[in-house]
């Protein structure tokens, strides 16, 4: 697919709603993927199975996510019956790490290098054996990295040599409401920590509770200064 066509592409998903957007990826790309960490992306599998039933579906364990999420990817599976390929860290590289710097460094050194391992790495090599991916990011979850987000975009952080990857975000013009009433509506299983005021949710040690009225990222790495929290999974967003 030639830069003209993506573009098209773009022109043509422009303000689509999300099913429309599904519909087109799942069309274009036999070897597409589903990421899958929170209630956006089960919202976007309960879309995705109403289209195709075959769909793939990946999710990160770093090591250091909640019990309750643990139980959430578990109830997913079930609820839909499908795979759900967990990908995890090179052993060696991380083991490495901790080694040298111990389970809470990025408390002092900022959150990116642990990340890099536990999430970043996992993601580049499951990027590089499919032709797009599916994410449910929304442009109001940060005012900062994800306002300018397409709903269809050439993803160059992951792509490799020789090796082109699209990515789709059918979910870019929503805001948080109308995910929670397309849940509420469909019956769509939920993290349980959202019950107790998680909104964004990652690792443990890194993710708390917000306030109310508090922006949902300010519950992650919410010891560090700046805006512009992002682990690198959207690298393109930073550019």
């Amino acid at each position: 697919m030639t830069v003209s066509d993506i573009g098209q592409l773009q022109a043509d998903l422009t303000d689509k709603n999300p099913r429309i957007i599904l519909k087109k990826a799942l069309e274009l790309f036999d070897n597409v993927a589903i990421s899958f960490s929170g209630a956006e992306d089960v919202v976007l599998i309960d879309m995705a199975l109403k289209l195709n039933k075959d769909i793939q579906v990946f999710s990160l364990d770093t090591g250091r996510l909640h019990p309750e999420t643990y139980r959430f990817i578990e109830k997913v599976r079930k609820h839909y019956q499908i795979d759900i390929e967990l990908l995890t860290p090179n052993r060696d590289n991380l083991d490495a790490f901790v080694k040298n710097k111990g389970l809470f460094s990025f408390y002092e050194e900022g959150h990116q290098e642990c990340c890099g391992l536990r999430k970043v790495e996992p993601l580049k090599r499951k990027l590089a054996n499919v032709d797009a991916w599916i994410t449910g990011q929304r442009k109001d979850q940060s005012l900062d990295t994800r306002q300018n987000i397409p709903e269809v975009q050439l993803d160059l952080a992951f792509a490799t040599e020789g090796h082109q990857l699209l990515k789709f975000n059918p979910l870019v013009n929503w805001n948080s409401g109308q995910v929670w009433d397309y849940i509420e509506a469909h019956q769509v299983p939920y993290n349980e920590l959202h019950e107790r005021g998680f909104v964004s949710i990652g690792c443990e040690p890194c993710t708390r509770a917000v306030l109310p009225n508090q922006h949902e990222r300010a519950g992650r790495w919410w010891w560090e200064s700046g805006a512009k929290k992002e682990c690198g999974l959207h690298a393109v967003n930073l550019k």
